[in-house]
């Protein structure tokens, strides 16, 4: 996919992000116009690229709708040579900013992994495509902490 797909698909995700997700109603829990369907839809695709661009291994995608209180999340997990990441986008129900989480892993089934790290909606809506790579890769680069706290 090339690079302005995805900064159109970072910008989409960052839109649907600013809108409220978890509607109770709506056709199959998708909330008005089925916004969740298409989040949980733009998030898998996005993430299928970014794991190609990020050249990992071992890779797996996948999108858990949740339920109709909760925006759903999609997730990334794959390998480098000697480390992971896992990458998730959803939206927070307590009403914070912080859309993206991800951190270190040390292996594709690794669920608790290194310490989180954050980035923003704003954050989706304003880097590049390059400087978000530039983010995830600095996590193969510094290799993983898991270091927690006592």
């Amino acid at each position: 996919m090339s690079v302005k797909s995805q900064e159109k698909n970072m910008r989409k995700l960052a839109d649907l992000l600013s809108h409220d997700l978890s509607y109770i109603w709506g056709e199959k829990e998708s909330g008005p116009n089925g916004d969740k369907k298409v989040f949980l839809d733009t998030g898998k695709t996005f993430l299928r690229a970014l794991s190609k661009d990020l050249e990992l291994r071992d890779v797996k995608v996948s999108a858990n709708p949740g339920g109709i209180a909760v925006s759903g999340e999609c997730i990334l997990i794959g390998m480098w040579e000697n480390n992971g990441i896992r990458i998730q986008i959803s939206q927070s129900c307590c009403g914070g900013d912080c859309t993206v989480l991800y951190r270190a892993v040390r292996h594709s089934r690794d669920y608790t992994g290194g310490q989180n790290h954050w980035l923003t909606r704003n954050d989706l809506a304003e880097k590049s495509y390059a400087q978000l790579l530039e983010v995830f890769s600095a996590l193969r680069a510094g290799g993983a902490s898991y270091e927690r706290a006592a």
